[in-house]
């Protein structure tokens, strides 16, 4: 594995495997927003990150992000192994090396990892340097989305739907306390979820 810090280069298909999100997309009309302030997805896996931040970006005409992919293309191996290798403790570092790296660039839509809020200083990154959208979903959903997804380090327990319930528990404060937006995900089109945030996001006005 490649022990240099991550970087940020063109995203690839999603680690956070989402499409089960209720619906495809379809086209939608290009949206402009007023302001280059890169956009954060966050919330919890499952809640669908990666599909909404893919059309968000099509609609804005930005570059989609996804953190994962960009740790997956700088290590060489996919997450579930940089897990086993460097355990959760070195997974983090390397997240949030990443994340710094791309926070500063501008006219992006990031997807982060469910995780990446549990660090103070990544924290202080996203809330400062871009606008949050926090992607929220009950833990019934988020266990329909992730149940046979074998790419989850965190879940490969015997109870994932407790082990779901109990990260959610735990995060969700962090998530609220980041969030400069939220919206509720459930079981909504990714379409109709694009459409009801960005006029949320052409009328934000943050200072950047």
């Amino acid at each position: 594995m490649n022990a240099s810090q991550p970087d940020c280069t063109a995203a690839k298909p999603s680690v956070e495997s989402e499409s089960e999100t209720c619906a495809v997309v379809g086209a939608a009309p290009r949206v402009s927003l007023p302001y280059d302030t890169p956009i954060f997805l966050v919330g919890m896996m499952g809640a669908g990150k990666t599909t909404i931040g893919r059309s968000l970006a099509r609609v804005l005409g930005r570059d989609f992000v996804d953190l994962d992919h960009e740790l997956e293309s700088r290590c060489g191996v996919r997450v579930p192994v940089i897990f086993e290798i460097e355990g959760e403790a070195g997974f983090r570092k390397r997240e949030a090396a990443a994340l710094a790296n791309c926070a500063a660039r501008r006219g992006i839509v990031l997807a982060t990892g469910g995780g990446a809020i549990l660090a103070a200083e990544n924290r202080a990154v996203l809330r400062e340097q871009g606008i949050v959208v926090y992607l929220r979903a009950s833990v019934d959903e988020l266990y329909r989305r992730t149940c046979r997804d074998k790419n989850r380090p965190l879940l490969a327990t015997a109870d994932p739907r407790g082990t779901l319930r109990d990260l959610l528990a735990r995060r969700e404060p962090l998530y609220r306390e980041v969030a400069h937006l939220v919206i509720e995900t459930g079981c909504v089109p990714v379409s109709t979820l694009v459409k009801q945030l960005t006029p949320k996001l052409q009328a934000y006005e943050k200072q950047a």
